[in-house]
């Protein structure tokens, strides 16, 4: 049987507003993670990805619940846990007078580093995210993905045996995106870390994820990999349609097997449901229109998550 990286059992978690009433943001929230795979945590804004990776990385504790990280209890071992596991969040906020260099020096000696051993660690990662060029210059004055770069960094100075991700790639640069994903697929291969991440990135779920959760309103909607969910969710086609002329998007919209509907005038995009017949009403729709170009592709994960968000 594969170790579990987490297991999690019946979680909750409510936060109380300044009225007195409690929120509900996670409701019996039940996974196996295992060891072996890069697990994804989607969903919409307030669904608790950011709420259920806090309570992973055992930073709050839930109302209910059990839970397990890499065999250790949560609540029980707190302290174990923080030595071989670490974070990186989307809008990291470090010492802000301190240098690069400077920043990855404190948090390891808050890891316990020291002597060669810490300066051997920070040049490591300093030239694994190219951090180079900017280990003289303060947090303060870092771009937005330099930060995001540094928080990585960061990240990995205790060699974690599972690493959260919260929004990896955001402030990234397409090139310094592909190559934050390249190092989270070699770290996790390569290192043995188990890698737990939330994203908004479709395609970047698509590409890294082993599997994927889908939260919706603190619970958990969907859990498989990419391609069975698209396949369980029976989506059919991505339709591309270029045309002149006039089209009724509502009366488009509300045709059977028509799952959504987006674009603007002249090109539209159209996710259908897997019946051969549904093509055949969107073509006939366009009887006042001329159409142009068609393109039929398979549904991809941002099709998944736009359906599991209605």
């Amino acid at each position: 049987m594969s170790e579990k990286s987490v297991q999690a059992r019946g979680i909750c978690k409510s936060y109380k507003s300044l009225f007195g009433s409690a929120k509900t943001v996670l409701e019996g929230i039940s996974l196996d993670i295992d060891r072996e795979e890069i697990f994804g945590l989607l969903g919409p804004n307030g669904s608790g990805k950011t709420t259920l990776i806090s309570i992973f990385s055992t930073l709050i504790y839930p109302e209910k619940g059990n839970l397990s990280i890499l065999g250790l209890n949560a609540r029980r071992d707190r302290g174990e846990i923080r030595k071989i596991i670490n974070i990186s969040t989307a809008k990291p906020n470090f010492p802000w007078s301190l240098t690069v260099r400077e920043n990855l020096v404190h948090y390891g000696m808050l890891y316990g580093l020291y002597g060669l051993g810490l300066n051997r660690t920070v040049e490591d990662q300093i030239d694994a995210f190219e951090l180079g060029e900017y280990r003289d210059v303060k947090f303060e004055n870092l771009s937005t993905g330099l930060k995001q770069r540094l928080s990585l960094a960061k990240a990995m100075l205790n060699h974690p045996r599972l690493l959260f991700l919260d929004e990896p790639t955001t402030g990234l640069d397409p090139d310094m995106s592909a190559k934050t994903h390249d190092l989270i697929r070699r770290i996790h291969e390569e290192e043995g870390i188990s890698v737990i991440m939330s994203t908004h990135y479709m395609p970047e779920a698509e590409l890294l994820c082993d599997r994927i959760a889908f939260l919706r309103k603190g619970e958990v909607a969907a859990l498989d990999t990419p391609q069975n969910l698209k396949n369980h969710l029976g989506l059919g086609k991505r339709v591309r349609i270029n045309y002149r002329g006039l089209a009724n998007l509502d009366a488009l919209g509300a045709l059977e097997g028509v799952l959504a509907v987006r674009g603007k005038p002249g090109m539209l995009e159209i996710l259908m449901d897997s019946n051969e017949d549904s093509l055949d009403r969107i073509l006939k729709s366009f009887q006042d229109a001329k159409i142009l170009d068609i393109d039929i592709e398979e549904p991809d994960l941002e099709d998944v998550f736009l359906e599991l968000a209605r």
